[in-house]
């Protein structure tokens, strides 16, 4: 088997915190020897988040088993969501934000056994839905748990008491049409329905400045997406949330915000 060196585009703060984690449980847990030592875990998990790395081309690399490359990744990703924000402690910094931009994604996945609840019409195709809250500067602020990718933004959104909590903070929120009806603090473009008269001058105008903003949104989207496993989870959908918290964690640490 051949092998190459090959680069993880993080910083070295992103790797120390993830290790000293990983060290603190051990310690904590009075952990026996292990194969790899918390730096060397702490990498390994990193390469599968960022870069995409399967459990086999990882287990070659580091020279464990696959079942041990597998439980050191489960590992560390529970112990990056364990310290992850609720909706309630990121509402008390997005109270502090000019406005903030509420948009959904879905997450492809692999098939599954019961898959009807996971399948976008809208996306036409199986993945779990994710609600990202952006910052002015679109700048990824929090993302919420995953649920079914047949789940309408809307419904995500209210199920997640998004809308209830930006409102209770006053926040204003931009969304795109699919939030129509969301109400509160939540604004959408102006929607031409059927048998109406057209949009007029001034609501189209005011859908233009509205969709630059909410443009910025997009810019969280792809912030968050930029770590590959995330471009398609071939894992257990109930899997879906613990990763993206984790992912989360370690996207404010290499930014050096909300960290902790």
């Amino acid at each position: 088997m051949l092998s190459y060196p090959a680069t993880i585009p993080l910083s070295s703060r992103t790797l120390n915190h993830l290790a000293e984690r990983i060290r603190s449980h051990r310690k904590q847990r009075r952990s026996r020897w292990r194969r790899l030592e918390p730096g060397r875990q702490a990498l390994l998990a990193l390469a599968h988040l960022r870069n995409g790395d399967t459990y086999t081309r990882l287990a070659a690399g580091f020279a464990i088993g696959v079942a041990t490359a597998w439980r050191y990744v489960q590992e560390a990703i529970a112990l990056l969501s364990s310290a992850a924000d609720d909706l309630e402690t990121a509402v008390r910094r997005i109270r502090l934000l000019a406005y903030a931009i509420l948009d959904g994604t879905l997450i492809p996945i692999d098939r599954v056994a019961e898959q009807k609840p996971y399948y976008s019409g809208k996306h036409k195709r199986h993945g779990v839905n994710v609600q990202v809250i952006a910052d002015a500067a679109g700048r990824l602020v929090w993302a919420s748990p995953a649920l079914p990718g047949s789940a309408h933004d809307l419904t995500a959104a209210r199920s997640h008491g998004i809308i209830d909590a930006l409102t209770s903070a006053d926040v204003m929120t931009f969304a795109d049409k699919g939030y129509q009806g969301a109400h509160g603090s939540v604004r959408t473009p102006f929607k031409r329905r059927r048998f109406r008269p057209k949009l007029s001058r001034r609501q189209k105008a005011v859908n233009r400045t509205h969709a630059k903003i909410r443009a910025r949104g997009e810019r969280a989207i792809a912030t968050l997406k930029t770590w590959k496993l995330l471009v398609k989870l071939r894992c257990c959908p109930r899997r879906a949330t613990a990763i993206v918290q984790a992912i989360l964690v370690l996207h404010h640490v290499e930014t050096n915000r909300y960290a902790g």
